[in-house]
């Protein structure tokens, strides 16, 4: 299986340390937004996702998302934003929902937050899909190229190594916290 990204063809394994690489960095970005966001809209920092990294796991997921709905149609910017707008919105709204009605979890809830037009259910609203099709579109021109310019810029064990490292970490500090979270309904 070949995948062209940037127009640099992956075979599966390349493929899978820049999805590993794009998760962290979907993560990463995802946190630095939120982080901003919510300075500017409350008036002081707080500290978003449930990780104890800067990073928070639905916006790593939803970069991978994007990256497999979207590199056939990479080339067309409209179409980036579009399906990066409706996939992750999609995903947003089924992720909020089944934690809320399957474990009783509430990560987030536009019921209660600012700007929060379209708002349905309080597991998705125009602000955020607006936000993932703007991600879209800067992960498609500008973070793909970058992780793609590093792997090519390395050895490819040295790249491997760092998707993988990267990858744990987040990875592990997604498990920790599960486990401590269930911990504290003891």
């Amino acid at each position: 299986m070949q995948i062209l990204l940037k127009d640099e063809k992956l075979d599966f394994t390349n493929f899978l340390f820049v999805a590993l690489m794009i998760f962290v960095f979907s993560g990463v970005g995802g946190f630095v937004y939120e982080t901003i966001f919510y300075k500017l809209a409350w008036g002081y920092f707080v500290k978003r996702g449930t990780t104890f990294g800067p990073w928070i796991p639905i916006y790593g997921v939803g970069g991978l998302c994007m990256t497999l709905s979207i590199w056939r149609w990479q080339k067309n910017p409209l179409a980036v934003f579009l399906i990066s707008f409706f996939v992750c919105g999609i995903l947003e709204f089924i992720v909020g929902f089944f934690l809320f009605h399957g474990m009783n979890i509430r990560l987030w809830d536009y019921n209660t937050e600012p700007w929060n037009f379209g708002n349905i259910a309080g597991y998705v609203c125009l602000r955020s899909v607006l936000i993932f099709g703007l991600f879209g579109f800067l992960l498609f021109y500008g973070v793909i190229p970058a992780i793609l310019s590093i792997k090519n810029h390395l050895p490819k064990s040295l790249f491997r190594f760092i998707s993988c490292l990267l990858a744990s970490a987040f990875i592990a500090d997604i498990i920790i916290h599960m486990i401590l979270k269930g911990m504290s309904h003891f």
